[in-house]
């Protein structure tokens, strides 16, 4: 008989009996997991479907169909002695020859035996015997003319097992198998019935955890399902694997530079890394490390492509160019994908693509919630990533070149880090760099390496040439973290900190509008910055009337929200329809298909606020496509009226656009004041200037003494809160205001009784 012997790893299971020490065989019992174990009874239940007997729950009882026909062939007599045991095997088992026989025969006298020192009587003896003989034939016979040959066979039992299905397991095993007991939840139920032991072994395993809570059989026929289905996905494998920071040395820059000759000897590896630095290590020499890194690459004649921020989406042509149809399974969609990687010049760089493709995406549709519509789309890109930069990391490619991928600025998206993975598996250095501790990426991996220092700082850009680089003293990063430390959620602001700001029109009272008028950004209501965003509480309404009829105290009034930052119209209309516009031509260029073509508008001829900051030049545009969108003006997306809001908006008047330049978001405002006393009618072109103006976060005031409609006639909903002063008042005429007196306005009793000057 054979005995069952420790393993010195997993993998003895598989070893033939000749190569076994003493020829044992093993029977373990796997209580816990971790992803070797999960492989490795992949593995053993393929094995014993093959060669061998799979048992999920219990071994079922003979019924009385199988005694009725165990009694017909073989009687029911028993005798207690192994020659008995061994002729009636010969009978009920003819399969077997006389060496597995004899086995079998002694094993199931030894443990009867052991039945009747613990007081089991004739009776009991006889009735687990036949149990046994039932069990050798309805569920192993397919085995027990395998006992003792080279190829060990396997039994893989599932769950809590009882003390007969112990007993003929443990038969089995002494008569030459390999046995593996499967406990989900532990060890407790076996040891009541072998307290010591003594017919198997307990697997040690460090850094356990409990089985999943959906691991069992079932699913792992399953995964050798998709096993098998990869394995018709991916065709031929390619003749290199990646050996992915395994070489390194932990100082990521100088690894990158490291000769591709000198990181590793095996033929069968390219040698890559793939890494994220977060922070920087020295402000002072960041940017000229990063610069030389570049220069070292080229100076080697290594491929490199850099992309700063974020991967530009695919466009247009480039998604159109992926073949692709409606899928149902991930399988039909990966396998009729994966034909898009086409790489002729190589046919194994084409078979690393593959597999780095598949890989990725095979384990991001494990993640729970992923549906295939989601899967398809950022398959898509990344096939369109793929053919983008193809040319320019792999041409003339051969082992064992590497190139380098450098992202700058952190990886911001799913899609991103995906084709980030995918690269990282193939023969490319890839490096992250996310320099602002505030910007947070998104990729992890079982690959990637990641560096973090504690220091932040502000880049967009790779240096790529010589005139990108900006090298800070000392006492300059200082003054940058103490303007960091004072500006940064304390409520001081430094000057046109920030970029982007969104108007909240404020509801006030008219007395109100005089306090407001003057005062800072940052000390009205509702002022805050969210995400470096600033909301703007502007100022936006209608004065409809004259208050007491008191028409010098009402000029005098407007005469005093007359800053330097105020711009005063007084013809109405202000921009005739028929006025001559540069831009008029050229707008079915610059808004198409819904969206504001800015490049486009940024380089054409006519464009007249290039020489505006770059960031008041992004949010006018980005207020424009907002206007535009949110059809505030009649007719927009009806009878061409978007056109003409694009027009007027790009063609301001020289001195709005001077107000609109020194605009800081967090001071004062500009502001328009726009006074109609008689019975013109404002134009189209006044109201989309006005809506525009309000948008960018000027201070609106419609100064109307008749109350007739104004500027909000071509409203489709009402923009500008109205008050009513007072009475209305008829053909006023607009004064001098250059020439009128402050102190013209009648002195009040307060003033009289206090003797307090206007």
């Amino acid at each position: 008989m054979f005995k069952h012997q420790k393993i010195h790893q997993l993998d003895d299971y598989f070893l033939e009996l000749s190569n076994r020490p003493n020829k044992g065989v093993y029977f373990y019992r796997i209580n816990a997991y971790t992803q070797e174990i999960g492989d490795f009874i992949k593995k053993y239940y393929e094995s014993a479907r093959l060669a061998g007997v799979v048992i999920e729950g219990k071994i079922p009882n003979p019924d009385e169909k199988n005694l009725s026909y165990y009694g017909e062939i073989m009687g029911m007599n028993f005798c207690m002695n192994a020659e008995f045991i061994s002729v009636s095997l010969k009978k009920w088992l003819p399969r077997m020859n006389d060496y597995q026989r004899n086995n079998v025969a002694m094993s199931i006298y030894n443990s009867l035996e052991t039945l009747q020192k613990a007081g089991k009587n004739e009776n009991m003896l006889k009735n687990a015997y036949i149990k046994f003989m039932c069990w050798l034939y309805y569920k192993f016979e397919r085995i027990v003319n395998l006992l003792g040959q080279e190829k060990v066979p396997k039994i893989l039992y599932e769950g809590s097992i009882s003390n007969y299905e112990l007993i003929l397991i443990s038969i089995l095993c002494h008569a030459g198998c390999d046995i593996v007991l499967l406990q989900y939840q532990g060890d407790s139920a076996y040891l009541k019935l072998d307290s010591n032991s003594a017919l198997s072994y307990e697997l040690p395993i460090n850094h356990t955890a409990p089985f999943p809570s959906n691991f069992n059989l079932k699913w792992i026929r399953q995964e050798i399902q998709n096993d098998f289905n990869n394995a018709r996905l991916y065709g031929e494998k390619p003749a290199y694997v990646n050996c992915t920071n395994a070489w390194i040395t932990g100082e990521v820059l100088e690894d990158i530079k490291q000769n591709i000759t000198v990181r590793g000897d095996n033929p069968a590896f390219f040698y890559n890394c793939f890494c994220i630095m977060n922070g920087v290590a020295d402000k002072i020499t960041y940017m000229n490390d990063l610069y030389q890194l570049q220069l070292e690459l080229k100076n080697s004649k290594r491929r490199i492509v850099i992309v700063d921020e974020m991967i530009p989406a695919p466009s247009n042509e480039e998604i159109a160019s992926i073949r692709r149809r409606t899928y149902t399974t991930l399988d039909q969609m990966l396998s009729d994908l994966v034909v898009n990687i086409q790489y002729s010049f190589n046919i194994e760089l084409q078979r690393l693509m593959i597999k780095a493709f598949l890989d990725v995406l095979l384990e991001e549709a494990k993640k729970p919630q992923m549906n295939i519509n989601k899967m398809t789309n950022k398959a898509v890109y990344m096939l369109c990533w793929l053919k983008r930069y193809q040319a320019g990391l792999f041409s003339s490619w051969k082992m064992p070149q590497i190139s380098c991928f450098i992202l700058m600025g952190g990886c911001k998206s799913e899609t991103e880090a995906l084709f980030l993975k995918m690269l990282a598996r193939l023969p490319i250095d890839v490096l992250i760099l996310n320099p602002n501790l505030n910007i947070k990426s998104t990729i992890q991996d079982k690959l990637l390496y990641e560096v973090h220092f504690e220091t932040s700082m502000n880049v967009t850009k790779f240096p790529k040439e010589n005139a990108d680089i900006k090298l800070g003293t000392v006492a300059y990063h200082a003054e940058r973290e103490l303007d960091t430390i004072m500006y940064q959620d304390s409520g001081l602001y430094r000057n046109q900190q920030y970029q982007k700001a969104n108007a909240i029109n404020l509801q006030t009272m008219y007395e109100e509008i005089k306090i407001l008028w003057n005062e800072e950004l940052k000390y009205r209501p509702n002022f805050a910055v969210t995400d470096d965003i600033v909301n703007l509480p502007v100022i936006c309404a209608k004065v409809s009337g004259v208050k007491n009829s008191d028409i010098t105290s009402y000029w005098i009034s407007i005469k005093e929200l007359m800053t330097q930052d105020t711009y005063v119209i007084q013809k109405v209309p202000f921009i005739e329809s028929t006025a001559y516009n540069p831009l008029k031509e050229h707008t079915t260029e610059f808004f198409k298909n819904g969206k504001l073509q800015k490049n486009k508008i940024k380089n054409h001829a006519d464009y007249q606020y290039r020489f505006l900051r770059e960031e008041m030049q992004e949010h006018m545009l980005e207020k424009l496509q907002i206007l535009i969108h949110q059809a505030l003006i009649k007719g927009t997306f009806q009878n061409g009226t978007e056109y003409t809001i694009v027009a007027t908006a790009l063609n301001l008047p020289k001195d709005i656009i001077r107000l609109i330049q020194k605009f800081d978001f967090t001071k004062t405002n500009p502001k328009i004041i726009y006074i109609n006393t008689g019975e013109k009618v404002s134009s189209l072109e006044d109201s989309i200037l006005i809506a525009f103006l309000n948008l960018i976060g000027f201070d609106i005031l419609s100064f109307v003494p008749t109350g007739y409609q104004n500027i909000e006639n071509y409203f489709n909903k009402q923009l500008m809160e109205e008050h009513q002063i007072g009475d209305y008042i008829y053909d006023m005429q607009i004064p001098n205001f250059a020439t009128l007196s402050l102190n013209t306005r009648p002195k009040s009793w307060r003033d009289i009784i206090f003797k307090r000057n206007p």
